[in-house]
């Protein structure tokens, strides 16, 4: 491989030597987190947020607790600027301690754009951003650093006309590929914009120092961190703030030891979406602190219906390797682990019950898990599988190999407990035909008999019935999850072999009455599969919800029909 085309860090960025003093520090307490999911990760989705999924993200992080969110580039986009202008017209519905922020680029019309957005927002924070690293300055904007530096101030000085006077409004600034550009130009710019602006200890401003694409180790940038944090005039007045990106794979770690060296403010996204490789990931951020006794200022207790909203609103799934929130990051597949699990499980209620204390209180310490799946609101019957989870993937491979279904992967965890459950007597050999029936019975077969009918009212509306209950909802399927009272809360589906007359399989992962429940359908049709798989999750619910055997004394109502 060519490796001699490429220059190292070190011959492109030099840092001034300093003593470090990050290396022998700890963190102690969380930085302000700042999710720039609905601009910076919007932006680098192939299908970007419509006005439902940005509210619903937007909703998402008040729910978690942050205090500041940057909402938009309300100059870019029609639909950013309508987000942002429905903010400021509802301001009753922001907590009083929720910061918006807002992005716009150093040119006149965008600036004044976005003023426009913000008028009668109580709390902003007006993000301006310029690149500023040599390549940058010579191929993107042809200056030199004098007048890029011209053009920065007669940019900040709009906003400082245009926001005087007002309460609740702050400025911000990034010089963008922060980490390729000579420190002493950054030094000159940020303290520049800091008289500019006269920050204050009570009206700071934000200098955000963005790797904005990562091009050596972590300690680089902690090292250039460290340096502006020691040489910026005016330091009690200004947030230092810190924004890696993952394109060497170290943006946690980056994030990390620039707190270190004296970043106060992290801005990132949740599971670390972003353009090419993605922004540094906040939820791992803040639960790296969580393990070590640092509270992160964050709800995250309840992680899968985090993850759920996330990838709603992304279209995109998070992996399920990925930290803390992957479904198979407290699996243990090989024995050994399951055993050294199981073993420390039971040291650990040993240990509670001789403290006294609630098991969720105890001081965590199992082997191969960092983290007390509980704090994330996770079972340890359906997630951890001790002592069935290494099954669950020949379960899944029989089922695909031998009957076309495509288990989604919180259903193959489910569904293992069932086989086992079938299985623990006799404790032989299942074969690939026995599964299919106990899949069949336990999710096809539910549901099968009951009696709908779909189709649209004189208006275009979707509408249902099931079983005598109407509903309605956007598309058929949606219906009848209202006729039985289902929330649906994943949907996949699937063809069970080549061919346009081949069968299709649908999956629903749903709440009903605060359970979260699978169902499954099967059929020549696409529509009359999704429709099976929420009468499936409907029924199942019910059957747990019910005395035994009080749901076989009610009958059924007859086959099915549309």
């Amino acid at each position: 491989m060519p490796s001699h085309r490429y220059r190292p860090a070190h011959e492109r960025v030099h840092v001034p030597a300093l003593l470090r003093r990050w290396p022998g520090r700890r963190i102690e307490r969380a930085p302000l987190w700042v999710p720039v999911d609905l601009r910076d990760g919007n932006q680098a989705l192939a299908e970007p947020m419509d006005p439902a999924r940005k509210q619903r993200m937007f909703d998402l992080f008040l729910a978690m607790g942050f205090k500041e969110i940057e909402v938009g580039y309300p100059s870019a986009s029609r639909t950013d600027f309508d987000f942002v202008r429905r903010l400021a017209e509802h301001p009753e519905a922001l907590p009083a301690d929720v910061t918006v922020v807002v992005f716009t680029a150093a040119r006149a019309d965008l600036i004044d754009r976005t003023f426009e957005a913000v008028e009668g927002l109580p709390n902003v924070v007006v993000h301006l951003y310029t690149a500023t690293a040599p390549l940058w300055r010579e191929v993107v904007l042809g200056k030199d650093r004098a007048e890029l530096r011209a053009l920065i101030t007669a940019a900040a000085e709009r906003m400082a006309r245009l926001g005087a006077g007002r309460d609740g409004l702050r400025f911000q600034f990034s010089p963008e590929v922060f980490n390729l550009t000579e420190p002493d130009y950054v030094l000159e710019v940020c303290n520049g914009l800091s008289a500019l602006w006269d920050a204050s200890p009570d009206r700071p401003v934000v200098h955000n120092l963005p790797a904005t694409v990562e091009i050596a180790t972590p300690n680089v940038y902690a090292d250039q961190i460290e340096y502006l944090d020691r040489h910026l005039e005016r330091r009690d007045s200004v947030i230092l703030s810190v924004h890696p990106h993952n394109d060497r794979g170290t943006g946690v770690a980056c994030a990390e030891l620039a707190v270190l060296a004296g970043a106060q403010r992290v801005e990132g996204c949740l599971f670390g979406n972003g353009e090419r490789t993605g922004n540094v990931d906040l939820v791992t951020l803040a639960l790296n602190l969580h393990t070590q006794g640092v509270d992160p200022m964050l709800d995250l207790s309840d992680i899968d219906e985090i993850r759920r909203t996330v990838e709603h609103c992304n279209r995109l799934p998070v992996h399920e390797r990925h930290s803390y929130v992957g479904d198979l990051v407290h699996t243990a597949f090989s024995g050994t682990h399951q055993d050294a699990i199981k073993k420390g499980l039971a040291r650990h209620a040993k240990a509670a019950a001789e403290l006294g204390l609630p098991e969720r209180e105890t001081p965590w310490s199992v082997p191969y898990l960092p983290i007390d799946p509980a704090d994330l609101g996770r079972d340890y019957e359906a997630v951890i599988r001790v002592n069935s989870q290494s099954g669950k993937g020949g379960i899944a491979y029989l089922l695909q190999t031998g009957a076309g279904l495509e288990l989604p992967r919180r259903l193959q965890i489910e569904f293992a407990r069932v086989v086992q459950e079938a299985t623990d007597d006799s404790g032989r050999e299942v074969t690939g035909e026995e599964l299919y029936g106990l899949f069949r019975a336990e999710y096809l077969d539910p549901g099968a008999e009951r009696v709908w009918r779909v189709g649209e009212d004189r208006a275009g509306e979707d509408r249902a019935e099931v079983d005598g209950r109407p509903g309605t909802g956007a598309g058929p399927v949606a219906a009848v999850a209202d006729a039985v009272g289902v929330e649906i809360l994943s949907f996949n589906e699937h063809a069970v072999g080549p061919g346009s007359g081949a069968d299709a399989v649908a999956y629903v992962e749903a709440r009903v009455g605060g359970a979260v429940v699978w169902g499954a359908g099967r059929d020549a049709s696409v529509l009359t599969a999704g429709i099976r798989a929420v009468l499936s999750a409907a029924e199942r619910a019910a059957a747990r919800a019910e005395p035994a055997g009080a749901a076989a004394s009610q009958g059924r109502l007859g086959k099915q029909g549309r």
